[in-house]
This record gives C-alpha cells, structure tokens and sequence, in this order.
C-alpha cells in the first residue's frame, strides 16, 4: 500500500495509549486499531481532526506517502 499510517509513532511520542486515544476521539478502539495498523479503507475528516486535535500534530504527521515500487 502506498499510504502509510503512522498513528503507533505519534501515540509513542505523546505517550498515550491507542484506548485513551480512542476515549478521547470517540472511536472504538477496535477501529482505531484498524486505522493504525493500515487496514482501514477510509478514514473520515471529522475522524482525523479529532486524532490531529487530542495528539496536537498535523495529518502529514500521520499519514505518509510512499511510492510502490
């Protein structure tokens, strides 16, 4: 796949767990785990501002492209 999520790298550098992640974003954390292991097939806007706002990152911070190659 070429996106890759970095969402375990960014909850390591805040020092959070992916279940108060989840508490605070209002996700459950089964879908968050889904979303952080690149198995989501989509992701809602409202879903990555809640992420970007509770972790204070940008969604680059997050989400990276690389090339297939």
């Amino acid at each position: 796949m070429a996106i890759i999520i970095e969402l375990d790298v960014m909850l390591a550098k805040r020092k959070m767990k992916l279940n108060d992640l989840a508490l605070a974003v209002g996700i459950t954390p089964q879908n968050l785990s889904v979303l952080k292991s690149g198995r989501a097939k989509a992701v809602r806007f409202s879903t990555l501002d809640a992420i970007c706002q509770t972790l204070q990152c940008q969604p680059g911070d997050i989400l990276l492209y690389q090339t297939d190659e």
